[in-house]
């Protein structure tokens, strides 16, 4: 989860199933968007997908994925260093709630053991 506008270092690369330049910003982010390409069961990504609405401000969602059989998932990507600080434990909650609310029952969280 990220900011909106966020204005770390951007990665642009085209990936087929989006439709959009698919914008990462992290090494993580940018290997799970090559995993996500190269699964079959994953018909089209979304990245950095806005979470309209928070009271607690502006934040978007890592990747927001339709399934061949038309369910959708989400993926949230943080480095294992991050998982334990408590604004990152609220961030993945406030995702996690927030799709719950919209239907989305496959929510999960993308950990790498080491950050680069």
């Amino acid at each position: 989860m990220l900011k909106k506008n966020y204005k770390g270092r951007c990665h642009k690369h085209h990936i087929s199933k989006c439709k959009e330049i698919c914008r990462t910003y992290s090494p993580l982010q940018t290997r799970y968007a090559d995993m996500l390409q190269d699964n079959d069961e994953i018909t089209e990504i979304r990245c950095n997908v806005l979470l309209e609405g928070l009271t607690e401000g502006e934040y978007t969602s890592d990747f927001f994925c339709t399934k061949t059989n038309g369910d959708v998932m989400v993926r949230e990507c943080v480095y294992r260093s991050k998982i334990e600080k408590p604004m990152t434990i609220k961030l993945l909650d406030m995702s996690r709630e927030y799709w719950l609310k919209r239907g989305v029952t496959d929510w999960g969280i993308v950990i790498d053991a080491t950050e680069k």
